[in-house]
């Protein structure tokens, strides 16, 4: 992959291209990471906060909107995929919506509500579109409201790699054949995370890093903010 392909774009067009293979490995419950860990860790990180709203942002097939919809919650969700959008709007339920927006349309306003919680799971993976979302979290969130973030740890998907921020090569390891052109993503280190968050005028309220009962490492790291008043 060459460094023009390493960007925000590059990122969208593989998930448009691989928007199908994604629906049917989360429908059947290929990801055993998720199944054992970071499902049931996102979905608790929300509903500990017991908020009345949330967007999810990077929703996908819409999985943990109908996770937390059905759990009270009335639960928004956006993303640039219509496929996955469709996907979500097709299974949704009465406490549900969707509707198809990039981040750059959510960081320049095109969502006119506010929300008691703002979460994204595993979908904060680009360079400016991610700093765009932590800028504009304040705005989309009402007074004493959290973002709630899951991501890859960056201590264990580092690698060999220096630890330092900076676009990676994607993969589909461990998936079927279905899938092409994975997407690069954007390497952050845990500071790099931290400072993303105080430069949004947030203040890191709770760090979890949910353990994987095989591995005994991190199977990612959540981050839970709210604004500074």
């Amino acid at each position: 992959m060459s460094d023009s392909e390493f960007s925000d774009k590059s990122i969208l067009r593989s998930w448009h291209k691989n928007a199908a293979p994604w629906i049917r490995a989360i429908g059947e419950g290929d990801i055993a990471s998720r199944k054992l860990v970071t499902d049931g860790a996102i979905v608790d990180a929300v509903l500990q906060r017991q908020p009345a709203t949330v967007l999810d942002i990077g929703c996908g097939e819409g999985w943990l909107a109908r996770a937390l919809a059905e759990r009270g919650p009335e639960v928004w969700g956006i993303d640039a995929v219509p496929e996955l959008i469709g996907a979500a709007q097709h299974r949704a339920g009465p406490r549900e919506r969707y509707r198809p927006l990039s981040y750059e349309a959510l960081a320049a306003g095109e969502m006119r509500r506010r929300f008691d919680l703002l979460v994204c799971n595993f979908s904060l993976l680009g360079g400016e579109s991610v700093e765009g979302i932590f800028a504009a979290s304040g705005k989309l969130l009402n007074p004493g409201g959290h973002l709630v973030v899951q991501t890859l740890h960056p201590m264990v998907t580092c690698g060999d790699a220096d630890y330092r921020d900076g676009w990676r090569p994607g993969s589909w390891a461990g998936f079927s054949g279905d899938f092409s052109e994975p997407a690069p993503w954007y390497f952050r280190t845990l500071e790099s995370w931290l400072r993303l968050v105080r430069r949004a005028g947030l203040r890191l309220e709770e760090m979890k890093e949910p353990l994987h009962p095989e591995t005994g490492k991190p199977a990612s790291l959540i981050l839970v903010a709210t604004p500074i008043l």
